[in-house]
């Protein structure tokens, strides 16, 4: 950790006073990045800048529908990431503000403030990332692979605007939870307005089976000497013109589109599961979405898709192995049940990670399958790669 001490008087002071003059530290901190500290602790401000580099061919994104297979192929390269993170706390060590802007895009991307004075009971406010299900709530710059998975647009929450209460409930041995529950705007990130009197309402019930907490994070670099694990049940309920949502808002998923005020009540349940120990890490999630019509006499359908994810480190095993290179696989797949799109979609991947210092600093090699099969027309499937490079600092 580098520290300094910045006097009260000014910088051209030659000669610092006693350190009791000091009314603030300046130092680096590797998981928060530059920190400024007052000395009486009411007030600390932390700055840190995020860099994602990345190449992919044939293309980037993932196909959607089956057009995006018999479309020319577009190799890139690009930052696919830039971003300045601000936080601390003002006043109380447990008053607590975040920012998040991405600069590539010029988007707000988080405004929150929390009160976090106990364990138990925890209050925020703002635009925030919904803790609706582990992939998405796992920072983009902590995640194992090279991003999420092919049912993340189907079935996040993304960012929404509202309030949210939260905390642990620690009891002994196995009764250990986590709790999260939100009032929302619910009609994505930038919208401050509602549509109609409808909002999101949000629950999380997560038990840490081992009385251990596993945080938001891919990859088991901790190398945890004590199993730890969760699982998680998720719910949501929401009406709006929207049956999707994304960093960029809400928005409408194939068949759907040009939604009115209120069309679109949208149930959804997922259930997850997490598990790290000794290198090996483990996180799965099913989910099940019911998109309701109420201007089509309240027509019903179900949409269906899970994931499951393994890494592991094998220097644990082989000692050969270098100690910075993890192994990770990936499996997924997306099953809507509406009478225009009756595609199954399936992507299987597999990554190479390689941590120079953590998620702070790690590239990663990704290559995925994708084969989307459509009730009466011809499967297709297509071989992707990619390779990334995340920094922050």
């Amino acid at each position: 950790m580098i520290s300094l001490g910045v006097s009260k008087i000014s910088y051209a002071q030659q000669e610092e006073e006693s350190d009791t003059t000091k009314t603030a530290t300046v130092r680096y901190n590797p998981e928060k990045g530059f920190e400024f500290k007052t000395r009486d602790d009411k007030f600390l401000l932390q700055i840190r800048s995020r860099l994602q580099f990345r190449f992919a061919t044939p293309e980037d994104q993932d196909p959607v529908t089956f057009d995006d297979f018999k479309g020319d192929n577009k190799a890139s390269f690009k930052i696919n990431r830039a971003r300045l993170k601000v936080g601390g706390h003002a006043f109380k060590p447990w008053l607590k503000y975040y920012w998040e802007y991405e600069l590539s895009q010029s988007n707000l991307l988080n405004y929150t403030i929390m009160v976090e004075k106990w364990d138990w009971l925890k209050f925020m406010v703002g635009q925030f990332k919904v803790e609706y299900t582990r992939e998405r709530r796992i920072s983009s710059g902590e995640q194992q692979m090279v991003d999420r998975s092919i049912i993340n647009r189907e079935f996040t929450l993304d960012r929404q605007q509202g309030v949210e209460v939260y905390g642990r409930l620690k009891g002994k041995g196995v009764a250990d939870f986590n709790y999260w529950a939100g009032v929302l705007t619910g009609t994505g990130r930038g919208n401050s307005e509602n549509d109609d009197n409808h909002l999101m309402y949000f629950g999380r019930l997560q038990w840490n089976f081992l009385g251990r907490y596993l945080d938001f994070v891919g990859s088991d670099l901790e190398d945890h000497k004590k199993p730890v694990g969760l699982l998680a049940v998720n719910v949501v309920t929401n009406q709006s013109p929207y049956t999707r949502f994304s960093q960029a808002g809400g928005g409408s998923l194939a068949g759907y589109e040009d939604g009115g005020p209120g069309q679109y009540r949208v149930n959804q349940f997922n259930f997850e599961s997490a598990f790290m120990y000794r290198g090996f890490s483990w996180q799965s999630e099913f989910h099940r979405k019911d998109v309701i019509n109420t201007y089509d006499n309240n027509r019903k359908d179900e949409l269906h898709g899970y994931y499951i994810q393994a890494g592991y480190f094998f220097h644990n095993a082989i000692k050969w192995w270098p100690k910075p290179l993890e192994l990770a696989v990936r499996n997924a797949g997306y099953m809507p049940n509406q009478e225009a799109d009756q595609t199954k979609k399936r992507e299987t991947s597999a990554a190479v990670n390689w941590f120079f210092n953590g998620h702070a600093n790690k590239l990663t090699f990704e290559t995925s399958y994708f084969n989307y099969d459509k009730t009466g027309g011809i499967p297709a499937d297509e071989w992707r790669f990619r390779v990334q490079w995340d920094i922050s600092f």
